[in-house]
């Protein structure tokens, strides 16, 4: 699996550089969400990576927090005004960003979402993601396979990433709860669950200090939670910390999504129980590549075959299987981890 990803990744950035032999001068941006969670600084990396090799010129952006919804729409004005060819993005408001995204279409840039659907989905020209459905549904059938019938009477702890519910966020969430055997509600969004076993839900901005506060919110509902969702490995991080200030670190489930090597480190050390790997470098490099064939030829990306997005991969890490639940081990997402 490495090998595929790693080649892959090569093969997309050699790929970009063969398109894009005679599109010199061709600029491109990225814009994420923040510069210091380290998915997105690995995103950059993929990106300025396939960007150098095909000779493209790139220009970084990113908002101040995670949900920095302005920062990030000015930033799609410069690069439009800089005469990009394309932007990536992984937009913090996923409806919101639609109208600036608009307008970059509409002055002949190509717009690919990274990572984060836009609201609706076809707003940009493609989407590079994981599926993050799945990425909640593995963990969920984790969790819920090691529980075994002990499940039944989990109470869970939901610690998602935003009030304003990107989709990232809703897709996660929602794929949790019906790996674990819960009932959605509207599946567009999170909270309007019924199941008793649903302690509650709150908001983390995906860093380690919300993850803490949310945690402690949740555990003042009911301070016996023993299942935790969230959003991603930051926020696991923070939540393990107020957990372990309660002295519930070690009776407590903690599930992610992430796969950066500071969270697959937590799964070795036994601070997360599992977390679904995800592949960034391996956008931003098909992203690029991307750009490159549209200058070259006005071509457009292709979806996965029955998906309305390009599917990068996702493989649950763990170092205790359940049964029924695909994984890799720890040893094995260490060597496919980033950041």
């Amino acid at each position: 699996m490495k090998k595929l990803l790693i080649g892959t990744a090569l093969a997309a950035i050699t790929s970009a550089t063969g398109a894009f032999a005679e599109g010199h001068g061709t600029s491109a941006c990225l814009i994420t969400k923040t510069d210091t969670n380290p998915f997105f600084v690995k995103m950059r990396e993929g990106a300025e990576a396939a960007a150098e090799a095909a000779g493209i010129t790139l220009r970084s952006y990113a908002g101040k927090v995670d949900g920095d919804h302005e920062t990030q729409v000015a930033a799609i004005e410069t690069c439009i005004a800089d005469g990009a060819s394309g932007i990536l993005i992984t937009a913090s408001d996923t409806s919101s960003i639609v109208g600036a995204v608009t307008q970059a279409r509409d002055a002949g840039l190509l717009v690919i979402a990274l990572d984060t659907p836009l609201d609706p989905i076809d707003a940009a020209d493609a989407t590079f993601a994981t599926d993050n459905f799945l990425a909640g549904e593995l963990v969920g059938q984790w969790a819920a396979a090691t529980l075994g019938d002990d499940a039944a009477n989990a109470k869970i702890a939901m610690l998602d990433l935003a009030v304003s519910q990107p989709t990232v966020g809703v897709l996660r969430d929602q794929g949790f709860l019906q790996g674990f055997g819960i009932d959605l509600g509207d599946p567009n969004k999170w909270g309007d669950e019924t199941d008793p076993r649903i302690v509650g839900n709150d908001v983390t901005a995906g860093n380690e200090e919300g993850g803490r506060k949310a945690m402690e919110n949740l555990l003042a509902v009911d301070p016996m939670i023993n299942v935790v969702y969230t959003i991603n490995e930051p926020a696991a991080a923070g939540a393990y910390e107020a957990l372990k200030s309660f002295g519930r670190e070690n009776d407590v489930l903690i599930v992610s999504v992430d796969g950066g090597c500071p969270g697959v480190q937590n799964v070795a050390d036994g601070v997360i129980g599992a977390t679904s790997q995800q592949y960034p470098l391996l956008m931003a490099s098909k992203g690029i590549e991307a750009i490159a064939a549209y200058a070259a030829d006005g071509s457009l990306p292709e979806n996965t075959p029955g998906k309305n997005f390009f599917d990068t991969g996702v493989a649950l890490v763990t170092d205790q299987p359940a049964d029924g639940v695909e994984s890799i081990s720890v040893a094995e997402g260490t060597d496919l981890c980033w950041g």
